[in-house]
Order: C-alpha cells, then sequence, then structure tokens
C-alpha cells in the first residue's frame, strides 16, 4: 500500500507514456514522456487543447490513475494558468483491458468530452495517503449533515446501533488542538466553537491540505497503526489499532470494550468504505439515499464487513496481509481450508459431519468453503471479474431473497429456475419465502434466472448476470449481452465486452469510447437487432469516482 500515491518523477510506471494517442470519442489525450518528465496533452472539442506534466501517479495493483498540473493551454477558457493546482487528469490505465476514461471505473453515465476532473488536495489525498488521524474525526465530530470529504471514519455511514461514539472530553482543550491543527494549515483562526468550529475545519482541510501536511506520500505504517509509540518503542508490543486521546473518548456505544477486530477493521473502514458515485442502488434492495446497505462495487469491503455478523471477532487482516503484494493467502481462501478461520468461533461445524448437515454440500467439494455461501461473489471487481461481497450473513436472509437478484443459491446453481433455488432453501434450511413477491424482479420464475435478471434487474444486478453469463460462455446470451454494449452506465459496457469475448473466444472489436450513436449501431450488428437504451431498474444517479 506505500505505493498507492507515489511521485510521478520517480514512479515505475506500466502506462504507455510512449507517445501514443488514446481517441475518446472526438477527444484525443496523448501520453508522452521527456527526460525524466510524463505529460498528459488532452486535444478537446468542447474545452480546447491543454497539457499536463504528471505529479502523481494513484494506484498500482489493477490500475494507474494520473494527477497533474496544468503547463499549457490554447483554450476557450482565457484564465491564466496556476501551476500549483494538481487535478486528476482523463484518462486511467486498466492492467486488464488498457486506457480508459477515469471515471468509467464506477458505476456513472457517459461522457462526452474529456477534461482533467477535480483537484487533488480535495478528493484523493485522505485515502491514498498518511495524514494525521484527527483530520478523520472531524466528521462525526461536527454534528448533523457536515461537509463531505474522504478519508473519515465511516460511522456516517453505518446504521446508529453499530456506530461508535466519539466525544470531546472538554471542547476548550480540543479547540486548542484543532486551532494548532488549522494553523499548520495556513488557515485563519476561527472564532467559531464546539461543532461549528469542526465544521469550519473541515472547510480548512478541503481547501488547504496539501503534501507538505502529510505524515508519508503514500499508505504509511500510521495510516493504519496510528502513532504506535509503545511499538516503535519495544516490537513485541503489538499496536492496539485502538485511537487514544486525552481529548477524546473513543469506543463502541454503551461503554463495552471494542475489540482487536473491531478496531482493525474499523482502521481499514476509514478507506476501504466507499460508495464512490451517487449511483442509487446498494445490496439488500436498499437506497443510498436512506441507509446505505452494502455496497457493489470494489473498496466497500471494510465498511460491508462492519454491517455484517462477524465484525466483532473476524479482523481484515485474517484474511489480507496488507503488508505484502502476494496474493497466495487470499487464494487460499478460496478453498476449504481456510474454514479453519470461521472455526475459532464456530467451533460446533468442527467435524465434516457438522458441516455437511449445515451446508447441505461437500465439505471438501467446491462449495465446501464457508465463503463460497457466506461471501458470495457478487461485487464488481476492477479487472471485469466478480469479487466477494464482505457482508458475512446467509443467501437464506430474507432482505437478500426479497431484495437482491439473483438469489445467492442461483451464483452457483445458474441452470436451475429461481422457483427450484427457492424451494430448495425453504426445503433444506427450513424457511418460507413469498413466492410471488420474486414474480416481478424475475417475471418467469420457471426460467433460470440470468437473463431475466440482465433484461430487469438493476444495472448492478445486471452486472452480476453479465459476469456469470460470461464464465458459463452462454451463446444464447450473446444477443442481449450485444444490448448490454449501449447500457446507460458505461462501465457496464466493458463488462458486457468482456462477457461477449470469453463467449465468442474472439475480440469485439467495438470502440466502446465512440458516440452512444455508433456504439449502438455497432452493438445492433453483433445482436441483429435494433439497440437503444438498455431497461433496468434505475432512479438518477451520477458523480465522479
Amino acid at each position: 500500500m506505500r505505493r498507492m500515491t507515489r511521485a510521478a518523477e520517480h514512479a515505475e510506471v506500466r502506462a504507455p507514456f510512449d507517445g501514443r494517442t488514446w481517441r475518446f470519442q472526438s477527444d484525443t489525450a496523448r501520453l508522452s514522456t521527456a527526460g525524466a518528465a510524463r505529460f498528459v496533452e488532452v486535444e478537446s472539442r468542447r474545452f480546447g487543447r491543454h497539457v499536463y506534466r504528471l505529479t502523481r501517479v494513484i494506484g498500482g495493483r489493477t490500475r494507474e490513475d494520473f494527477v497533474g498540473t496544468e503547463v499549457e493551454r490554447a483554450a476557450p477558457d482565457a484564465r491564466a494558468l496556476d501551476p500549483g493546482v494538481e487535478k486528476i487528469l482523463p484518462v486511467s490505465f486498466v492492467y486488464a483491458s488498457g486506457l480508459r476514461l477515469k471515471g468509467y471505473s464506477v458505476m456513472v453515465g457517459p461522457r462526452d468530452a474529456l477534461s482533467a476532473g477535480p483537484v487533488w488536495q480535495r478528493s484523493c489525498i485522505l485515502c491514498h495517503n498518511t495524514a494525521p488521524y484527527l483530520l478523520s474525526l472531524l466528521g462525526t465530530l461536527a454534528g448533523p449533515r457536515p461537509p463531505t470529504y474522504q478519508g473519515e471514519v465511516p460511522d456516517r455511514a453505518l446504521p446508529r446501533h453499530q456506530r461508535w461514539s466519539y466525544k470531546v472530553r472538554e471542547w476548550k482543550p480540543f479547540a486548542r488542538a484543532l486551532d494548532d491543527e488549522m494553523t499548520r494549515l495556513g488557515a485563519d483562526r476561527s472564532r467559531a466553537e464546539g461543532p461549528a468550529l469542526v465544521r469550519d475545519a473541515i472547510v480548512a482541510v478541503r481547501e488547504r491540505l496539501g503534501p507538505e501536511h502529510l505524515v508519508e506520500l503514500g499508505v504509511g505504517c500510521e495510516s493504519c497503526h496510528g502513532g504506535s509509540k509503545a511499538h516503535a518503542e519495544n516490537s513485541s508490543l503489538l499496536p492496539s489499532f485502538l485511537p487514544e486521546s486525552d481529548l477524546l473518548r473513543i469506543g463502541p456505544q454503551k461503554g463495552r470494550p471494542p475489540t482487536r477486530a473491531e478496531a482493525i477493521n474499523r482502521a481499514c473502514a476509514r478507506c476501504h468504505q466507499v460508495l464512490f458515485s451517487r449511483y442509487a442502488f446498494t445490496w439488500e434492495g436498499g437506497l443510498r439515499t436512506r441507509l446505505p446497505g452494502g455496497s457493489n462495487i470494489n473498496s466497500g469491503e471494510a465498511r460491508d464487513l462492519l454491517l455484517g455478523g462477524c465484525a466483532t471477532q473476524l479482523a481484515c487482516s485474517d484474511c489480507h496481509d496488507p503488508h505484502t503484494h502476494d496474493r497466495s493467502k487470499e487464494r487460499t481462501l478460496e478453498t476449504p481450508a481456510a474454514n479453519a478461520i470461521c472455526l475459532r468461533c464456530h467451533d460446533k461445524y468442527r467435524s465434516a459431519a457438522a458441516q455437511r448437515a449445515h451446508a447441505h454440500h461437500e465439505p471438501a467439494g467446491a462449495a465446501g468453503a464457508c465463503v463460497a455461501c457466506h461471501m458470495p461473489k457478487k461485487n464488481m471487481g476492477l479487472a471485469y471479474a466478480l469479487t466477494r461481497y464482505h457482508r458475512i450473513g446467509s443467501p437464506t436472509d430474507p432482505a437478500r431473497v426479497y431484495g437482491d437478484r439473483p438469489l445467492e443459491c442461483s451464483l452457483c446453481h445458474a441452470d436451475r429456475s429461481t422457483r427450484w433455488a427457492l424451494q430448495q432453501m425453504e426445503r433444506l434450511w427450513g424457511k418460507r419465502y413469498d413466492a410471488e413477491r420474486l414474480r416481478p424482479m424475475y417475471g418467469d420464475l420457471d426460467a433460470p434466472p440470468l437473463l431475466p435478471v440482465l433484461a430487469l434487474g438493476k444495472p448492478h444486478e445486471q452486472a452480476v448476470a453479465i459476469a456469470l453469463l460470461g464464465e458459463r460462455r452462454e451463446r444464447a446470451a450473446v444477443p442481449a449481452l450485444a444490448r448490454q454494449l449501449a447500457s446507460k452506465y458505461p462501465l457496464l459496457r466493458y463488462w458486457a465486452r468482456s462477457a461477449l469475448e470469453r463467449i465468442t473466444g474472439q475480440p469485439v472489436d467495438i470502440d466502446l469510447d465512440a458516440s452512444e450513436a455508433a456504439i449502438a449501431a455497432a452493438a445492433s450488428r453483433l445482436s441483429g437487432a435494433a439497440v437503444g437504451p438498455t431497461r433496468s431498474e434505475d432512479p438518477a444517479g451520477d458523480d465522479e469516482d
């Protein structure tokens, strides 16, 4: 994670800064190198010509994003250049597919021009770098409806009964400490008191926090471990992960002591809580504008874990090693060998017979791993493959049965009908469901679920169907998948192209960065039928990642 943000001059970069030009509709971006400097030259019909010198590279595990300052302009906007402003550049390099519009990594609507995005210091700096921990606490100390910013503790995105309590012990000494931080940022002294003072501090952080104020560029030790003074002095003492201060009282509600797992998970959830765009839907039939449920896209995993049933005892680090790029530990989690982690608490399932009776699957078989059912693969990963949903629960939970498509049992049994899966859950686990509640969701309950979900589902549910149809190489799905190439969500277009290529074994030679009319025409030729906007349940929601 220390490579999360890197200074561009010394960074190892996989993106092709070799002079090549990437076309996005009528606009272009040219990536080039001159000496130790890298440049992105954007030519836009609407916004004119802008040249940016790279200052930061963000990411490096599945994709690279870029930050730069403008060094040259020929545009309708005649304002003078501001060389100190670092902006998110409009092109990303995705290892699985190549150059792509930056915003199209999440569920946003289509764009028709290339332009630099938000200022880096105001949108990315707190999650992708190591900053003073106090800054992450401001949102929860500021009272209701504080100004938004990234990198804060996750509690405002949790149900009330699962939130921790953050209380100022005495406001006067806390105000002095906060004033010291704001002075360090070069902000004027606030005359406000109490939560209003904290709100002023949030505004100052968004406006003034820069790389010179960071503890470390990139994600360093203190992002997760805090100061850890005792550990630094004696390495045999493990860091507690629990924030401690004479100024604040932090911990679970009702005064119970926090578990080590809770403290670790909240350290992770400062960044891995993100719902990203204003896309309206969450899992379990939730709406982002109300109480958000589980996220359906990458980087919300730690918050999802906090929402589930194991968050007080299971730590993120039980499964993931943040100190290495070695993925072997995570690959082992896909097998029954990893059940030992769950059996630390669920000892009654230690024997093979008990596991068989509980899961109704063979313990040593493909579905023998606990995560197969309790953390199903239904989230949208960055490489057009499904990743595990981290809100630990059961496929038989009514909220999932009535709120999510397809049924989680159908993720593996996609060749059987929705009615069959529902009946199996009733028979094997003693549940009772109202099948009529599912009929509007699927249309035909006696048909396999994937094509009905593709036709009727919410966009994130359609992504699951797209991926599974591709994995299963369902040739009968080619016309329906071709129609998804013209989805109103560009991200789904990339998922559909990936699925079609898996099914046909051939590249799908359609430029998904062309105009919507050109994409629809090409998709129509592929599907053999006219292609228009795809149907789905879809209230408005749109924002950059």
